[in-house]
């Protein structure tokens, strides 16, 4: 199914990112690319998929991308790079000690990432800001500075050394795809097939609750896989099984724009819901339960939610 129908001349213009300029040849190109993208990932996730986006872990790193100034989009690659590198790390390091004293071996992992923790966090972050192509990007300087205020005392050297060793444990592939540009991308399309004009509010609300699922993720998904089962104790099997769920960045996205458009225009949220699933083929009972759970817990609302 072509997911771009018809172009929509727009003379408006936006604030980052501009909306209703690109062509929807190109669009159509890119939404498909990006949903294959999407696809290909979750049929190669491990078991351990998510484990590394700990709210401790999403909260350090969106404040110092906040104290020096990263775009959302570089924000979001730092998390899915750190998540990517441990797992990555941590999968190679099993693969050695195969047959070998699993105990110590763990041990001697354990005791080595405790030590460079936090420089592997940070050199993620400097890395993401790099490859952002954005004009101001993380120094040594910067890093070196605020890492000094936790007490730690590296160098110039050991910081180009932390990066190499991300960069060569994740074989150089760290242009990973980042949830706010399925958000973007997906605004786009409904865009141009005049279901949703992306607007400024609409975006702004998009970001917040996007933020806000990453921080709350945990709780978020818990009530999602609670209200997919119906049941409040799920088996391991089915907790192995939701992972897929938890790491599908197309269905965060239609769960942010519903949630956003349900807050913003409650009286057409069931129209959008509909647009959501004509376009992405994601049903719209998932739709819903990942609307609701957002919602839930972004506004800190009860058991239930008016009108979802």
């Amino acid at each position: 199914r072509n997911p771009v129908r018809t172009a929509r001349p727009s003379l408006v213009r936006y604030s980052e990112p501009i909306f209703g300029v690109v062509t929807p040849g190109i669009i159509q190109d890119t939404f498909l690319h990006m949903a294959m993208e999407n696809e290909r990932y979750l049929s190669e996730l491990c078991g351990e998929a998510g484990c590394f986006k700990d709210t401790r872990i999403v909260e350090f790193i969106f404040l110092l991308a906040r104290k020096w100034s990263l775009t959302e989009s570089a924000t979001y690659q730092a998390v899915e790079i750190f998540e990517r590198y441990i797992l990555k790390l941590l999968e190679e390091f099993s693969n050695l000690t195969l047959g070998k004293e699993e105990g110590s071996s763990w041990a001697s992992l354990k005791a080595q990432m405790e030590d460079t923790y936090i420089l592997r966090l940070v050199s993620c972050i400097q890395l993401a800001s790099k490859f952002s192509f954005h004009y101001k990007i993380v120094n040594n300087k910067m890093v070196l500075k605020f890492l000094k205020s936790l007490g730690f005392s590296y160098t110039t050297e050991e910081l180009l050394e932390s990066e190499l060793a991300i960069l060569k444990t994740l074989h150089f592939q760290v242009n990973v795809p980042v949830p706010l540009a399925y958000v973007e991308v997906l605004l786009e399309v409904l865009g141009y097939n005049g279901y949703l004009l992306p607007t400024k509010e609409l975006h702004e609300m998009c970001k917040r609750l996007l933020s806000l699922s990453y921080l709350l993720r945990n709780n978020i998904y818990d009530t999602l896989l609670k209200s997919s089962i119906e049941s409040s104790s799920p088996s391991e099997l089915q907790l192995a099984k939701f992972v897929s769920v938890k790491e599908d960045l197309m269905l965060l996205a239609v769960g942010v724009i519903g949630a956003s458009s349900f807050l913003l225009n409650h009286e057409d949220w069931n129209q959008v819901v509909e647009y959501l699933n004509s376009t992405t083929g994601i049903s719209l009972q998932s739709i819903t339960e990942a609307v609701y759970a957002i919602l839930k817990h972004s506004l800190g609302l009860g058991s239930t939610v008016d009108g979802c």
